[in-house]
C-alpha cells in the first residue's frame, strides 16, 4: 500500500464519503462520530477508563506504560488485525482518534510495524465536528431553503425526493416524527443526527439553488433541529402538498401498518414480529390518549385492536382505514389546518405531486421571505 500523507481536507473527506476509521473507545463512539466510520478503537471503555484514572494521578508517562500492558498480546494483535482489514477494504481511507494526537500515532505505528502504511485525519474528531458545525451554521444562515408542507398522509417525503436538491429530515433521524413515527430501528444520538445533517448540507449547497426541507416541528422523535435551521424554516416558501382523504388513508396504512408489520417481523421473526408491530401501533395511540380525550381514545383504541384482530386472522389490513380515517378528520386535520392559517403568508403554490413538480419548471427565482413574515 502506498503511502499517502494525514489530511485536514475536512471538506473532501465529508463530499467524498471517505471511509473513516475512528479508534477512539465505543462509549465515545456512541456519543456521535460521522457518516462512513467505523469504530475500531485502540483501547476498550474499561481500558481507557483505567488509563484515564493513571493519568489524571501519576501522569502521560505512567498512562502510556499502562495502555501498553492493557493492550498487548493477543488483545493487540487483535486490533492491528481489525485495523489491517479496515485499511484493505478501504485503501482511501483515513483514521482519527479524538484531537488526532496520541492514540492515532501510536494506531499509525502498530499499524506500520505491521507492514502498511495508513494516514490519520489532523486534529481527529474535535476538528471535524468543529468543521460541520461551522458549515452548518454558515449554510443555515446564507442558504436558501423552501419548505414542502401539508396534512398528514399526503407523502410529503416521497414528493420531497422528487425535488432537485432535497433533504429529508425524517431519514436523517430515523423517524416520521408522530407518535407513529419510530421505526424498528434506533434512532441516532443527538451528535450523530447533528454530523449527519451537516453532511447532507454540504452537499447539498455545493448543488446550488434552494434547498427543499419537509415542514418538521422542533424535534423529529427525540432529535432536536438546531435552533437557527428551525427558524430560517419557520420563514421560508411554503409549497403546500395537497391529495384526497381516501388516498391519503391509503398512504399512512401502507407506510404505518404495512411496511411496519414487515419490517417487524424481518426483524424478530413472525411471531414475536406481530406481536411487536401489534404493541407498537397500540402504544403509538396510547402515547396521544390526552390529546384525543379519554371517550375518544377508548373507541380508537377498540376500532384498532379489531382491525389487529383481524389483519392477524386474514391478513387482510383495510380494517385500519377506520381509525385512520377518523385520526386524520377528527385530530390531525383540524390541528394542521390551524398551524396553516398562521402562515398563509408564506404559501407559493399548493396541489398534488404532479403540481408541486411541475411548479419547478416555470416558477421565477424566489426571494425567501423575509424572518418574522
Amino acid at each position: 500500500m502506498s503511502t499517502r500523507p494525514d489530511t485536514d481536507q475536512y471538506r473532501e473527506l465529508f463530499l467524498n464519503d471517505i471511509p473513516l476509521m475512528d479508534v477512539r473507545a465505543p462509549v465515545e463512539f456512541a456519543r456521535g462520530s460521522f457518516p462512513n466510520t467505523v469504530n475500531a478503537p485502540l483501547m476498550n471503555d474499561e481500558e481507557r477508563h483505567r488509563v484515564g484514572i493513571c493519568y489524571k494521578e501519576k501522569g502521560q508517562d505512567e498512562a502510556i506504560r499502562l495502555g501498553h500492558q492493557l493492550v498487548a498480546g493477543d488483545i493487540k494483535a487483535e486490533r492491528i488485525a481489525a485495523w489491517k482489514r479496515f485499511a484493505l477494504e478501504h485503501p482511501e481511507g483515513y483514521l482519527f482518534c479524538f484531537r488526532g494526537g496520541l492514540r492515532s500515532r501510536l494506531t499509525q505505528q502498530w499499524m506500520r510495524e505491521a507492514g502498511i502504511e495508513y494516514p490519520l485525519v489532523k486534529g481527529g474528531y474535535k476538528a471535524l465536528r468543529r468543521f460541520l458545525i461551522d458549515t452548518l451554521d454558515d449554510i443555515v444562515r446564507s442558504g436558501t431553503f423552501h419548505i414542502i408542507s401539508g396534512r398528514t398522509g399526503t407523502g410529503k417525503t416521497r414528493v420531497l425526493h422528487e425535488m432537485p436538491n432535497p433533504i429529508d429530515l425524517e431519514g436523517l433521524a430515523n423517524h416520521r416524527g408522530s407518535s407513529f413515527g419510530r421505526q424498528v430501528t434506533p434512532q441516532p444520538s443527538q451528535i450523530d443526527f447533528e454530523n449527519a445533517l451537516a453532511v447532507a448540507m454540504l452537499k447539498a449547497s455545493e448543488k446550488g439553488g434552494p434547498i427543499y426541507l419537509e415542514d418538521e416541528s422542533r424535534l423529529v422523535g427525540r432529535c432536536a433541529l438546531p435552533l437557527d435551521l428551525r427558524e430560517r424554516m419557520s420563514s421560508a416558501p411554503l409549497l403546500i402538498l395537497e391529495r384526497p382523504l381516501n388516498e391519503r388513508i391509503d398512504i399512512i396504512r401502507e407506510d404505518y401498518v404495512e411496511d411496519m408489520v414487515k419490517a417487524f417481523r424481518e426483524r424478530d421473526g413472525e411471531a414475536a414480529g406481530w406481536e411487536n408491530f401489534r404493541d407498537y401501533l397500540l402504544s403509538a395511540l396510547d402515547r396521544i390518549h390526552k390529546r384525543l380525550g379519554g371517550d375518544r381514545h377508548q373507541h380508537l383504541r377498540q376500532v384498532m385492536e379489531q382491525a389487529l384482530t383481524e389483519q392477524a386472522a386474514t391478513g387482510d389490513p383495510t380494517g385500519h382505514n377506520d381509525w385512520i380515517k377518523s385520526l386524520l378528520t377528527d385530530y390531525y386535520d383540524p390541528m394542521y389546518d390551524y398551524q396553516l392559517s398562521q402562515k398563509s403568508g408564506r404559501i407559493v403554490t399548493a396541489g398534488g405531486p404532479r403540481d408541486l413538480v411541475d411548479w419547478l419548471h416555470w416558477r421565477k427565482p424566489l426571494r425567501e421571505c423575509s424572518r418574522g413574515s
